[in-house]
């Protein structure tokens, strides 16, 4: 049951049981103040119209007793005790003046009431206020009887009316608050318990995750809201955990790029100051000398600043500053175009270019795509063992999208390595015995303006030797407009 459900229910359990229980207990209550009130009225008229017919009635029971034989009459006289009982009465019955049968409590008035009647000619209603007397002469079988029949009216003050009044609405009182407190104590159970329990839950792994344990998931079982909770809970800790790593991998790289950039620039840096200082100190003793120092200062210099521009590019890319420009185009006609102008460059740098292109229309950045060729070709000429090495392109249609692989011949590298090839400054130990064949930078800007099209880029080694670089693009939607981005 959801927790919505459940305190819908005890609000209305909240009104319903403390209302029904003092409905019930009103009632029991007006029950005995009737029960009280009925037997508090006295003797007024309607008790002395109930005595008359009580009277009457034990009377004439009475006088058909006394008709019988002396031996039945004791035995058929106490029979009526039962009658008397329930009508709360005493009975007197003299024969000729002297006591035949007596039953009931008696009071120190009733001689007084006895002789009153008396006067009055031995029949007739006498009252006081705490006893009654009906008297009456009976003559049967040839014998006189005087009946005395005897009431005492159960008379209460109006005190003790008022006490149990109070008592009533006290015990009202009593049985509402009673009834609001356990009805409170079992909706806390009901209600809260399942409120209580999983935000322990919860607050246990705020705690677990406040001490670091990023790896803790939450483990609930309920079907309520806490659920949902519960779940965005354990996915949080997925993506804090995510985040924290991805901070400290951030940070061992911008702690590798400063090292990395350190070593990289320390070595032109020296070169260019050991040039100047030869200059400086006439070292080179002709023009021709000098000048060749200031050709060398000069490489170093367009070094220098070309790691810089490609550590530019690369923060803009992971800063998101870096907008690509992308445009639906015709791929094999742009690699065409693309190759026919670099051709005779990289020839002369002992890099030959072949490829084999299929028809493709696919969504990219015409200026950034070229700078992946060109991080890749260099990459090639830089590390050929050959005099003459080649770099074969194939441009080949898959089942969502397109291959472009460009595959050299030069020496490879350690299948250990392929996974690293696009790392920020990963080199293989060769080009870090010579830094200047490379900085780790082309493949890592290479691999993030791929990504940035929507593509992937992998690497494999070729056979007999070398390296294959496989670009995969999709292939053109038609409902992506042509915008930057």
């Amino acid at each position: 049951m959801t927790i919505q459900k459940r305190l819908s229910l005890s609000n209305i359990l909240m009104i319903i049981v403390p209302v029904t229980i003092t409905i019930i207990t009103a009632f029991i209550c007006l029950l005995i103040l009737w029960a009280v009130l009925g037997r508090t009225t006295g003797l007024g008229f309607s008790d002395s119209q109930d005595f008359q017919q009580a009277q009457g009635t034990i009377a004439l029971a009475v006088k058909e007793i006394l008709r019988t034989s002396a031996e039945e009459q004791q035995e058929r006289l106490s029979s009526i005790s039962r009658l008397l009982d329930d009508a709360s009465m005493s009975v007197i019955i003299k024969e000729d003046g002297k006591e035949l049968y007596q039953y009931g409590s008696t009071s120190d008035k009733d001689a007084l009431l006895i002789a009153a009647v008396d006067v009055m000619g031995g029949g007739g209603f006498l009252s006081t206020t705490d006893r009654s007397l009906f008297a009456d002469t009976l003559f049967t079988m040839g014998k006189t009887y005087q009946l005395y029949l005897f009431n005492t009216p159960h008379r209460y003050s109006y005190t003790i009316l008022k006490v149990v009044f109070a008592l009533s609405i006290l015990l009202l009182v009593s049985i509402i608050i009673l009834s609001v407190y356990v009805t409170n104590l079992f909706l806390t159970k009901f209600v809260f318990q399942k409120i209580s329990q999983p935000l322990n839950i919860l607050t246990d792994g705020v705690h677990q995750i406040r001490d670091g344990n990023l790896s803790y998931r939450i483990i609930y079982e309920g079907d309520d809201e806490f659920a949902a909770i519960c779940a965005d809970f354990n996915d949080m800790a997925v993506k804090l955990k995510y985040s924290v790593e991805q901070t400290r991998l951030h940070e061992e790289s911008h702690k590798a790029l400063v090292a990395e950039l350190s070593h990289d620039l320390r070595s032109p840096l020296t070169s260019i100051q050991a040039y100047v200082s030869g200059l400086l100190d006439g070292i080179a003793p002709t023009e021709d000398v000098r000048h060749r120092y200031l050709l060398t200062i000069q490489k170093k210099a367009e070094e220098i600043q070309h790691l810089i521009s490609q550590m530019l590019l690369f923060s803009k890319m992971e800063l998101g500053e870096y907008p690509l420009h992308l445009r639906l185009m015709d791929l094999k006609q742009e690699l065409l175009q693309f190759f026919a102008e670099a051709q005779p460059e990289y020839a002369a740098q002992g890099l030959s270019i072949t490829y084999e292109l299929c028809n493709a229309h696919v969504i990219v950045d015409r200026a950034a795509l070229d700078r992946v060729l060109v991080n890749i070709l260099d990459n090639s000429v830089k590390y050929k063992v050959k005099q003459h090495g080649v770099m074969h392109v194939v441009l080949a249609e898959t089942s969502d999208g397109y291959q472009l692989s460009m595959t050299d011949d030069g020496p490879g590298v350690a299948y250990e390595s392929l996974a690293k090839l696009f790392d920020l400054f990963y080199r293989e130990s060769v080009s870090r015995q010579n830094p200047q064949k490379g900085n780790g930078l082309g493949l890592a800007i290479a691999a993030k303006i791929i990504e940035r099209m929507g593509g992937t880029i992998r690497a494999e080694l070729a056979y007999p030797h070398g390296l294959s670089l496989f670009i995969h693009l999709p292939k053109e939607n038609v409902d992506v407009p042509n915008t930057d981005c």
